[in-house]
């Protein structure tokens, strides 16, 4: 899968370093990938969940964090929306989260 907008890896590990070896090892994983359809996906990844708008929500780091991510299978494609902690997911709309657009402002 080829996931775009990598800054937001690095973005989000500036933010949360305490889950930078998670995160890193999802996307290194991830990138590797190739899924014709979620149901691929999940027989990896099987505590991903998929919801509204094609966006799937990995569990990080023992489900400590949250990781929503655009996905387009014909495409073999993924869009970085959204990371936070568990506690953090729990007070969003994870059909309606915007990308935050500090990452593209983000210089390591």
């Amino acid at each position: 899968m080829n996931v775009i907008v990598k800054r937001a890896i690095l973005y989000y590990i500036a933010k949360y370093p305490n889950a930078k070896t998670a995160l890193l090892v999802w996307y290194n994983e991830f990138a590797k990938q190739s899924f014709q359809n979620f149901n691929e996906l999940k027989q990896m990844y099987g505590n991903a969940s998929i919801v509204a708008n094609q966006r799937v929500v990995f569990n990080i780091k023992g489900n400590d964090f949250r990781l929503i991510v655009a996905v387009n299978f014909k495409k073999e494609a993924a869009y970085i929306i959204w990371f936070g902690t568990h506690k953090e997911y729990d007070n969003i709309d994870v059909t309606t989260i915007v990308f935050d657009p500090n990452i593209q402002k983000f210089k390591q």
